[in-house]
């Protein structure tokens, strides 16, 4: 699907608020309301919109720790990859799941009740034998920054702007 100014505007927006309403938005990319809402339809069945989320504080509604997890796999075959995935897709608390490339196979981001919580997964994961080599742990100390709205402008390629 090609994509115009008015569907980067909408996209903009109701990133930045999901619970606007049908009305506010139009106004905000400059359409009458039963236009803007076709489109809005359209970016969502063509799967570009595919959810709309609440963020939370999640340190005002528990203590929580944060932990970024660097894993190294032993073997590097598809069945492998796979198999590991397939066992972290199931985990709650593993909340991002990155394939890297570099010096390590994957990036997980684990919300845990504390460090021992924590611990706990890395425990249940080495029993599993998912083929996990080498981990590294970082504990979030502080988020400075995790925003959730996509900058479209700086991503798009010029000519996909108009």
């Amino acid at each position: 699907m090609k994509l115009d100014p008015i569907d980067l505007r909408i996209l903009d927006a109701i990133q930045r608020d999901g619970r606007i309403t049908k009305l506010a938005l139009a106004e905000r990319v400059g359409l009458s309301p039963t236009p803007c809402w076709m489109r809005l339809r359209k970016l969502e069945k063509v799967g570009i919109v595919t959810g709309y989320h609440a963020r939370l504080a999640m340190r005002l509604v528990a203590p929580v720790a944060t932990v970024l997890m660097e894993v190294t796999l032993g073997a590097h075959r598809q069945a492998d990859f796979d198999r590991f995935e397939r066992a972290i897709r199931d985990i709650p608390e593993i909340v991002a799941c990155w394939s890297v490339g570099g010096g390590v196979d994957y990036v997980l981001k684990v919300m845990a009740r504390d460090i021992d919580a924590y611990q706990r997964l890395v425990d249940g994961l080495l029993e599993r034998e998912l083929g996990i080599d080498r981990y590294f742990t970082y504990i979030v100390i502080k988020t400075v920054k995790e925003e959730t709205a996509l900058p479209l402008e700086e991503l798009l390629p010029p000519d996909a702007k108009q």
